[in-house]
């Protein structure tokens, strides 16, 4: 398995040894010496509680280092008189005296900020060909297909292989699959880097082995889901060696080149892929089929096999909190997205009067010809509903504070708003305000994801374990909402 590396720096010396000392999660603790002021390299490493690996980047390769080279090369050599552990020396630097020194402790890294090289494999071999205890290699990822290419550069051992940026994130999650050695976690020390112990406690990382079974969360925003730790949770609890991580997707034809060179599972789908979902499955329910939209798939003889848990996901917690039969309800639904089309599935299912209300009209009226249901204005007009749900992004990540509906329009009984995150969203928010009963998307959330777990796994989640962990994470990170 793949050690974790904590990287810390700081602006003067004090801070660097705070950071390094507070460093005691991972297996070792990487000094980056590049931005300190007062730097100290002897005071840097005595004292230190983890083996460690010293760097001191230029600006050339995306450090904060602007001194001369001479300056640069006599601050990495003191750290190899001074015992590091490892020292990080980039590729390109004329530095061939200090591995000559130490070549045994030197980490010869490359970093690429724009994309994947284009002679990525030519640079490995003139890299492993210097001889040194391990390369780097570090590229920027705009798709998760852009990864791949890091598991052919690790074959030949002794390597650390690291994308760069959200779609990158499972490079450092499951490090052991990608072959490398270790991985870096911090604070945003460089992009896409997780704090560590998310990527112990909520990513399982030290469970991550060769036959460790994968899963992931499928979206274009899939770093603000909250669905990876009700089901690491839910995974750990049951004893399963499996984890489940967030796939940031460019379309849904690179989430299955990933999936296929990778070895996926079950996914978890949302927005944007719901429907791309569903056409790429070889089978698929009935119900899903009449929503039209998938939200769960799993592996299957060579392709993908379709469900949608939204349905019932939607309505445990809706029938449980609206305390009368939605029968003859009037609801009026926001969206018109693979959302949408569930929840109005859903709510024919009960016997309710369905109007969608959608910001492109033309959306709103195919997706009503379709489910043959009504099609009404932009935003439903006060004294038209009785149920209003949300099915739009707006109240979700980077929306927090707006809503989809004005408060002088929320006239009805019960607000369902399918977004969620630390604190309310402005439409509940403005519900409870007019003594609407309100709801957001958390329930839903942990119901339909029981429904995922026990298809890809054939066991139900351990009772309330998906709720717990999701009080947990609430409790300790505020972060944007999501859908």
């Amino acid at each position: 398995m793949a050690l974790l590396v904590e990287t810390v720096t700081g602006r003067s010396m004090a801070e660097l040894l705070a950071a390094r000392d507070r460093a005691t999660s991972g297996d070792m603790v990487e000094l980056r010496l590049d931005g300190v002021a007062d730097l100290d390299v002897a005071a840097a490493l005595h004292g230190r509680s983890r083996p460690a690996i010293v760097t001191c980047r230029p600006e050339w390769e995306g450090g904060a280092f602007d001194g001369s080279e001479d300056d640069r090369r006599a601050i990495l050599a003191q750290a190899i008189s001074c015992g590091a552990d490892y020292v990080d020396v980039e590729w390109r630097a004329r530095f061939s005296d200090l591995i000559t020194l130490q070549p045994d402790r030197i980490v010869l890294s490359s970093h690429d900020f724009e994309g994947v090289p284009s002679d990525l494999e030519d640079r490995v071999r003139r890299m492993r060909a210097v001889g040194t205890s391990h390369i780097k290699i570090a590229v920027a990822a705009t798709t998760l297909a852009d990864t791949l290419p890091l598991m052919r550069a690790a074959k030949g051992g002794r390597a650390i292989v690291i994308a760069m940026g959200d779609a990158g994130v499972p490079s450092r999650l499951l490090a052991s699959r990608y072959g490398s050695v270790w991985s870096y976690a911090g604070n945003g020390v460089a992009p896409g880097q997780i704090p560590a112990r998310r990527m112990i406690e909520d990513f399982l990382f030290r469970r991550v082995g060769p036959a460790t079974r994968l899963f992931g969360v499928v979206s274009t925003n899939a770093l603000h889901s909250f669905s990876p730790y009700l089901h690491n949770a839910a995974l750990c609890a049951a004893g399963i060696d499996g984890v489940y991580v967030p796939l940031r997707a460019a379309d849904f034809n690179d989430f299955m080149a990933f999936a296929h060179a990778l070895g996926i599972e079950g996914a978890s789908v949302t927005i944007p892929y719901k429907g791309d979902a569903l056409r790429a499955a070889s089978r698929a329910d009935d119900l899903t089929r009449r929503v039209g939209a998938a939200n769960t798939i799993r592996a299957c003889d060579g392709g993908w096999e379709a469900t949608n848990t939204d349905v019932h996901g939607f309505l445990a917690p809706l029938e449980a909190a609206y305390g009368a039969p939605l029968t003859g309800v009037r609801a009026a639904v926001l969206g018109a997205g693979g959302a949408a089309r569930a929840v109005v599935v859903a709510l024919r299912l009960r016997g309710a009067i369905v109007t969608v209300h959608a910001r492109r009209s033309e959306q709103a009226r195919e997706l009503a010809h379709a489910m043959s249901v009504n099609a009404g204005a932009s935003v439903p007009p006060a004294g038209s509903w009785d149920l209003l749900v949300n099915c739009t992004p707006l109240g979700g990540v980077g929306t927090s504070d707006e809503s989809p509906v004005p408060p002088d329009l929320i006239t009805g009984r019960f607000v369902y708003d399918l977004t969620y995150g630390v604190k309310e969203s402005a439409l509940v928010r403005d519900a409870r305000a007019v003594g609407c009963l309100a709801l957001d998307g958390l329930p839903m959330l942990i119901a339909q994801a029981e429904r995922q777990f026990e298809w890809w796994t054939g066991q139900k989640p351990v009772p309330g374990v998906m709720a717990e962990a999701i009080t947990r994470h609430v409790e300790r990170t505020p972060v944007e909402r999501t859908r």
